[in-house]
């Protein structure tokens, strides 16, 4: 069985998540704590494997509280379990030491399959936030102006050789300027190329 402590202010969603994993066959609740005062006097009388902790806590963030608890307890891993979706607060979680991050509206079959995953020594990062980041992490790539150039013709339809005729380059270039821009956009054809360039913004 995984341990797992909950880390929450709201006693109804600590009840309810501790309800839902104790129904589990591999999962059982071991300690719950409902702010970092708590938290922390709880983890000097016994260890989860696994901690469930929320950001917003009414002592304090359990962002802030992260590290601490890494450093002390290097062995627990934890996955934030949070309401909070924007792209810096998942980041910066998982730059102080998160080992998964979990939205409070994920499913309970993500839900566990996420305290194991971080259990084994993985990162897991639910369906929404692993979507987030794919998409920032495509927004980071820089683009050429050739390829940006590329990407235009390729919208109005034109063949590799007519791109080639006009930018004045041969057709093995052209060739090479597209390979390079479905390996950036994760493309398998120039359908989902242009639809990933739309998504972004570049077409």
């Amino acid at each position: 069985m995984i341990t797992v402590a909950i880390v929450d202010d709201h006693t109804i969603i600590v009840e309810g998540l501790e309800r839902l994993l104790n129904e589990s066959e591999t999962v059982r609740v071991c300690g719950k704590a409902y702010s970092v005062a708590e938290c922390r006097e709880h983890l000097k009388k016994g260890q989860p494997d696994v901690l469930l902790l929320d950001i917003n806590l009414t002592d304090g963030s359990g962002i802030e509280l992260c590290p601490e608890i890494k450093k002390k307890y290097p062995q627990v891993k934890i996955l934030m379990l949070t309401s909070y979706s924007e792209l810096a607060t998942v980041t910066h979680a998982l730059d102080v030491g998160a080992d998964g991050y979990l939205l409070k509206n994920s499913m309970p079959e993500e839900m566990l399959e996420g305290i194991r995953v971080v259990y084994e020594g993985g990162r897991f990062l639910c369906e929404d936030v692993n979507s987030l980041l794919q998409k920032h992490e495509k927004h980071s790539l820089e683009f050429t102006r050739r390829e940006l150039v590329i990407l235009r013709y390729l919208k109005e339809g034109l063949t590799s050789q007519q791109i080639a005729d006009k930018i004045c380059r041969s057709f093995d270039t052209v060739r090479s300027y597209r390979k390079a821009l479905h390996l950036k956009l994760g493309a398998h054809s120039t359908a989902e190329l242009l639809r990933n360039a739309k998504e972004l913004g570049l077409v």
